[in-house]
């Protein structure tokens, strides 16, 4: 498949989307606030044994502190 025609049909797709006459551009915000939403809600529930991604962060935010302590004294 051409760069012309997919560029083609996602102009024909983007150009269904409900809302251009009075939003614009603005019309996918809703779609990206979705899957944003959806990114975190994975972040948080979506495990890989017994970690996620917040209980890794708290992790090295808590060694940081703790090294930031050790080499302050």
């Amino acid at each position: 498949m051409s760069i012309n025609l997919y560029s083609t049909n996602l102009q024909k797709f983007l150009n269904k989307w409900p809302g251009k006459r009075y939003f614009g551009i603005y019309r996918f915000l809703p779609l990206f606030f979705g899957l944003g939403a959806a990114l975190e809600f994975s972040m948080i529930n979506w495990r890989v044994g017994e970690t996620n991604f917040y209980h890794t962060y708290k992790k090295r935010q808590a060694k940081s502190i703790v090294e930031e302590e050790i080499h302050h004294h």
